[in-house]
């Protein structure tokens, strides 16, 4: 869901250009070959680690305070609607940008594998989960909702206009954030920043099928546990989306959410942008109504007739069993009226 990029194929042209040598001499010292003295690499890669884990900690920890502080301030539906999607999808998008980021340039710049990314990935959907207070942050959950009518056209609307304000917000609040230069995983973001490329790495029908299966089996797993104690929910969700994130990431970046696909590559040369709408949005859209299809077998918004499966009633009773109750119903009757009719010769 937060994608993989290969941006990083840009290094090599900067390199070749001179310039990185020339804003980060300093910084290149301290790789074998580059200076007299080399620290050890471990040492930059855990400095940076540490940096970026930090910001996940400073970036959930203020927009949870933004949530509380608009629960107190804000009408349950303006809460619901607006504010809760709104820290929501800043807190996604800063957090999947961030760990973007160290996909792109950890295994070369910081030496550690996608096993420390996908153990993050893992951690931070499971914090998501359990600090959203029911926000979704994706548009095509809140659409799942609106045809399931739990949602109604006003709301849908205000939820998808608070996550692509949120979404947006995050990306700035990021640029930001790596502007400052923290760390040389920083510095190096902010150099090839120009020569990011499409996270499509495949052809377009094939990268419209992956996004849509992706959604597809996330809204399927959704659909399943929305009614799970979330004990339960939170950890299978994070688990569904570290999987697909490392099975279909390499191929278009996996990220199964409109809004943070938007932020995230949109603006990345090697795809027009009506190949991006119909890799990250269409398909996606896609994905959902399959999923909401085969598990409901209808589209409550659009048609109540189930198409997949037969409306049979799950406590009728056997006709066998009502025979029997009235046949030991009428004795009863007849004795109690007996007894009646006697009373009054007596």
């Amino acid at each position: 869901m937060c994608g993989v990029s290969q941006a990083c194929r840009a290094v090599p042209r900067l390199l070749t250009r001179g310039f990185i040598k020339r804003r980060c001499r300093s910084f290149l010292c301290s790789f074998p070959g580059f200076g007299p003295v080399s620290p050890p690499r471990t040492a930059f890669a855990m400095a940076g680690l540490n940096v970026s884990i930090a910001f996940f900690f400073l970036v959930v920890g203020v927009c949870q305070a933004l949530r509380r502080l608009s629960k107190r301030l804000l009408s349950p539906g303006v809460y619901g609607c607006l504010a809760r999607e709104l820290a929501g999808s800043l807190q996604l998008c800063t957090s999947c940008l961030e760990l973007r980021m160290l996909v792109e340039i950890g295994p070369w710049g910081g030496g550690f594998g996608p096993d420390v990314v996908l153990t993050l990935l893992f951690l931070l959907f499971a914090v998501h989960g359990a600090s959203f207070d029911g926000a979704s942050a994706n548009p095509t959950v809140s659409l799942q909702e609106f045809l399931l009518l739990e949602s109604n056209l006003a709301a849908t609307a205000a939820k998808l206009l608070a996550q692509g304000a949120g979404t947006g917000l995050g990306w700035a609040v990021t640029k930001l954030y790596w502007s400052w230069e923290l760390t040389h995983f920083h510095l190096i973001q902010n150099l090839i920043a120009s020569e990011c490329s499409s996270s499509i790495h495949t052809s377009l029908h094939h990268a419209a099928f992956v996004e849509g299966t992706c959604s597809f089996l996330f809204h399927l797993v959704l659909l399943k546990l929305r009614q799970s104690h979330p004990m339960y929910r939170v950890p299978a969700l994070a688990a569904t989306v570290t999987f697909l994130t490392y099975t279909a990431g390499p191929f278009t970046g996996a990220f199964f959410n409109p809004a943070l696909s938007t932020a995230a590559t949109f603006c990345c040369s090697g795809s027009s942008f009506w190949d991006y709408v119909q890799v990250y949005w269409l398909g996606p859209l896609a994905g959902m109504l399959a999923a909401l299809l085969l598990y409901q077998g209808n589209i409550p918004r659009l048609f109540q007739k189930n198409l997949l499966y037969s409306q049979k009633n799950k406590y009728k009773i056997p006709k066998a069993r009502v025979v029997a109750h009235m046949e030991g119903y009428e004795p009863h009757q007849k004795r109690k009226g007996e007894k009646s009719d006697s009373e009054p010769h007596a």
